[in-house]
């Protein structure tokens, strides 16, 4: 028997939903800031650093591990104090996180991220500041940029007193992935994709490098 066009709509999927759009740049404050969290790789910290002094109005927040790691590249803390206001990770319900709620931050970037970082985002885990941020920064629809560390099949890099060459494993990079697929999200692989990446929101900002980012 030929079903009808009733019956063939009642076996059809339901129409995706669209996603909800990016927070308005209204709902920010006129003062908004980038809320830059650093993780415990050193990969790349230093060029990351280097970028984030180059951001208007950016505020640092650290996870405990990139307490432990930034004063090995030549970070203390006392000396990032001179150039940002710098959020730690020393309170169990992250405290600093319900800035977002209050358009404080614009922006939401993770440079550079550990591959247990990218991990945890990409799995829902909030357990340490720059995780709790990136959480709740995306379910309240603000953008964020995560400079994965992990994502070739060797990785050389340069540890506090020599370089090295690191293998991911099939499962960081699944993770890569995965994460990449995030709303509000946008995955950068290297310097030069976070750079621009980092230019491509400045402009939606109407905000412009304080110094060359080249």
């Amino acid at each position: 028997m030929s079903s009808t066009p009733a019956d063939e709509s009642a076996g059809a999927p339901a129409p995706a939903t669209a996603p909800t759009p990016a927070r308005d740049l209204a709902e920010f404050k006129a003062d908004a800031r980038f809320a830059w969290c650093v993780t415990g790789s050193g990969h790349l910290l230093e060029e990351s650093i280097a970028l984030a002094r180059q951001l208007p109005r950016v505020d640092l927040f650290l996870s405990s591990a990139a307490e432990e790691v930034l004063p090995l590249y030549g970070w203390p803390l006392d000396k990032l104090r001179e150039q940002f206001r710098v959020l730690r990770d020393n309170s169990a319900s992250g405290v600093p996180v319900g800035m977002l709620y209050h358009g404080v931050y614009h922006t939401v970037v993770i440079a550079p991220a550990t591959s247990n970082t990218v991990a945890k985002c990409a799995y829902g885990i909030s357990d340490t500041l720059p995780t709790n941020m990136y959480a709740q920064a995306g379910k309240q629809c603000i953008p964020g940029i995560v400079f994965a560390c992990d994502t070739e099949p060797s990785v050389v890099t340069h540890s506090p007193d020599q370089w090295v060459e690191l293998r991911p494993r099939a499962i960081e990079l699944d993770n890569v992935e995965r994460l990449a697929r995030f709303e509000y999200t946008t995955l950068v692989r290297s310097l030069d994709e976070l750079k621009a990446a980092l230019a491509q929101r400045l402009a939606t900002l109407d905000l412009a490098w304080t110094t060359s980012s080249s």
